[in-house]
């Protein structure tokens, strides 16, 4: 009874309906087309066109292909079984568009669709067998087609449930990591590419499978059905041998050459994917396997609620941004203007769009530094200071962007940040710190050749790698590497959080340094650092965005070895 609730619980109308008025049309004119073919077949067969149709072929053959090849066709050209096959499956690809049920179906499903698709007159087991192993595909009928679409509409709760089946036994059988028994922590998936080492759509849709139902259980949109394709791909050729996390943490995922990736699922998501299981298989599955985890994972870190599967295929699709420019190549005859890429810059291809689903995106790229620009036609750009791609291509994955709030990231206004940089006084040969550096906000204003920047986001840290930064990963307070000259700092505010922060700033600050430190307001001539030398600078008001937080800039200096003396 609990695995049919959980099936319950994690179901909901997600299928858009077909519209009755598009079915009756596209029945009609799949009417009149196949009247068209019985009328040039009909023709076809008779003297005059058996006559001179030859003719046509042989001198109307373009040089690719010979005149005997086209003329040894002839009398195959116009079958009329072929024709209304094809027909078929043309207007059989148009009905299920109407929906959005191609999306939903289970990678084995699909698979068998589209092997209809392909062969729509059907292909037998052997030359001489009455057995199908691809059945054709039946004509067009408004009354089938109507039958099938509404059947394939009424299996929303069949089609998770197919899903999770068909995942589960696409998993290799060749290596014992797998459970032959339900889903465990890790899994292996084989066979994910093909002998040219292209990714087959047919073994990376059921990675694709396993995303939607955990996309299901979260609440989620579902991606649609070949957005792991480019995923898979990035982490065999990119990231080869490493762990990438999907789908804010609930997924993670190592590819490998030979094709074969290593899945990691989230104990909650194996959970519940084994109650699926328990329901088509209930005496398989053994209890501990549908008992609810009672610990929560040390090394699975959920990121919070992911973005929506429709703004990361907006994501997906921004491109190399280009101004037109003066064509001055040896084509210039020919073209006047030629495409001029500009540098660290992306457009959406089509156009960003309007709505809330843009306005996610939008603010998504703004998140990453992203500033919106005009090309010369007047089209729209995002321009950054780094290479985004492959930040983007790791929010793509992740679905996620670093938790504000945990993380309290909280941009540098510019104007804050340029005061702090002045009363840092940094000189030629002074080394600098940035710690808890988001984004580089300070650290774009410091000598890059010599500053060093402490990230904990991971996200952040791709930012500045790209911008060309040094950086080290990780909590500032347990870094204590090396001195530094002048230390420029934002630090997190809650939980008084700054104080420890500007402490541990200190003991890395070497003789004769200075820190500063953008502070809030309230800390302003309190003796924060006991012993240290501190001057503050005026309040700065609602300067950060997204908080109502006064600010005031720290600057603490630390003797040096000669006046200590």
């Amino acid at each position: 009874m609990g695995a049919i609730l959980e099936l319950e619980e994690v179901m909901g109308d997600f299928f858009a309906p077909a519209a009755t008025d598009l079915v009756t049309g596209m029945a009609a004119e799949y009417k009149q087309a196949r009247g068209w073919i019985k009328q040039v077949a009909s023709f076809s067969e008779s003297d005059v066109c058996k006559a001179v149709i030859g003719y046509f072929l042989d001198g109307n053959a373009t040089d690719d292909r010979g005149r005997t090849s086209m003329s040894a066709s002839a009398a195959q050209l116009f079958r009329r079984d072929g024709a209304v096959a094809a027909l078929n499956a043309a207007y059989w690809q148009k009905a299920l568009s109407l929906t959005d049920v191609y999306d939903a179906m289970p990678q084995d499903r699909r698979n068998q669709w589209n092997a209809q698709i392909r062969n729509p007159a059907g292909v037998r087991k052997h030359r001489d067998s009455k057995e199908w192993e691809t059945p054709p595909l039946p004509d067009f009928e408004e009354e089938t087609v109507r039958a099938t679409l509404q059947g394939l509409l009424a299996s929303r709760a069949k089609f998770l449930a197919e899903r999770v089946d068909g995942i589960f036994r696409a998993l290799s059988g060749e290596h014992v990591t797998n459970s032959p028994a339900a889903f465990g922590k890790r899994m292996i998936i084989a066979y994910l590419t093909d002998e040219y080492g292209y990714s087959r759509s047919d073994r990376v849709g059921y990675i694709n499978d396993l995303r939607c139902v955990i996309a299901k259980f979260m609440g989620r949109d579902e991606p649609q059905w070949n957005s792991t394709s480019s995923i898979v791909g990035r982490a065999r050729r990119e990231r080869r041998g490493e762990w990438v996390t999907l789908d804010g943490g609930a997924l993670r995922l190592r590819a490998y050459k030979c094709g074969t990736a290593h899945l990691e699922v989230h104990p909650d998501m194996a959970w519940r994917l084994n109650c699926v299981l328990a329901h088509l298989y209930p005496l398989a599955i053994p209890p501990e396997f549908r008992a609810k985890p009672k610990k929560k994972p040390k090394d699975f870190v959920m990121m919070g609620r992911p973005l929506p599967f429709a703004v990361i295929a907006v994501l997906e699709h921004l491109e190399t941004a280009y101004n037109m420019g003066e064509n001055t190549g040896p084509d210039a005859w020919r073209n006047k203007y030629r495409r001029v890429e500009i540098r660290n810059a992306l457009q959406p291809r089509g156009g960003l769009g309007k709505g809330a689903v843009a306005d996610k995106a939008e603010r998504v790229i703004a998140y990453i530094g992203g500033v919106k620009t005009k090309n010369d036609s007047g089209g729209t750009y995002y321009a950054f200071e780094y290479d985004p791609r492959e930040v983007i291509a790791d929010i793509i994955a992740s679905g996620c962007l670093p938790d504000q709030k945990a993380h309290q990231y909280y941009p540098t206004p510019a104007n804050v940040a340029e005061a702090a940089i002045a009363l840092a006084e940094i000189g030629p040969d002074h080394t600098c710190l940035e710690p808890s550096a988001g984004t580089g906000g300070l650290a774009d204003l410091m000598p890059q050749d010599r500053t060093l920047c402490i990230e904990i986001s991971k996200l952040h840290c791709k930012v500045l790698e790209a911008k060309g930064y040094s950086v080290v990963q990780g909590d500032f307070l347990r870094w204590d590497a090396r001195l530094s000259d002048r230390i420029v700092m934002n630090p997190p505010f809650s939980e008084g959080r700054w104080q420890a922060h500007i402490e541990h700033a200190a003991g890395l600050l070497a003789a004769g340094g200075r820190l500063v430190a953008i502070l809030p307001a309230s800390a302003r001539n309190k003796d924060v650092l006991p012993g240290w030398a501190c001057e503050w600078s005026k309040i700065y008001a609602n300067e950060f965005a997204g908080t109502s937080v006064d600010v005031v800039i720290l600057v603490a200096r630390r003797a040096s070895a000669m006046e200590a003396a």
